[in-house]
């Protein structure tokens, strides 16, 4: 049997398992029968963001941000893009720390925007202020590499 790998839908946070021999991209939730990956962020509360950290085998690319500060506006198209392109290799979420203060104070984010990509519930990069569709990129080559001893950290 195939290995499989949980992802959480993000419209209605069931988790759900997909054989690691089919492609993510195509898989519909269990349970509401929505596609698991639709190509952009998800906006999350804490406690949607939790689960989506505690039960996902992807890894989780997230944006610390609000609707005021001009550099996030400034980056959410690249941010946007990113999830285009990288899902499903990786879940894209945003996090409006405005309505959202405990979450941001739960990892230090001290300035806006703040990106932080997640693996197995714990931070594997952190980066302030705006980045471009490279960092992103090697973010995901990163934490999506096959493990073994040829691998890079």
């Amino acid at each position: 049997m195939p290995e499989q790998r949980r992802i959480v839908c993000p419209h209605c946070d069931a988790i759900n398992k997909v054989p690691g021999d089919r492609p993510a991209v195509k898989a519909n939730c269990g349970r509401c029968h929505q596609k698991l990956f639709s190509g952009g962020p998800v906006e999350l509360d804490g406690p949607r963001f939790h689960k989506h950290l505690a039960n996902s085998d992807v890894p989780l690319i997230v944006d610390f941000w609000a609707p005021w500060c001009g550099p996030c506006r400034s980056m959410a198209p690249t941010f946007d893009r990113a999830a285009q392109m990288l899902e499903p290799r990786a879940r894209f979420v945003k996090v409006n720390v405005d309505t959202n203060a405990g979450l941001a104070d739960e990892y230090g984010v001290k300035g806006i925007p703040a990106l932080f990509a997640f693996q197995g519930s714990k931070v594997a990069f952190r980066h302030s202020g705006t980045a471009d569709l490279g960092v992103f990129k090697g973010w995901v080559d990163r934490l999506s590499a096959p493990a073994g001893p040829h691998a890079t950290a």
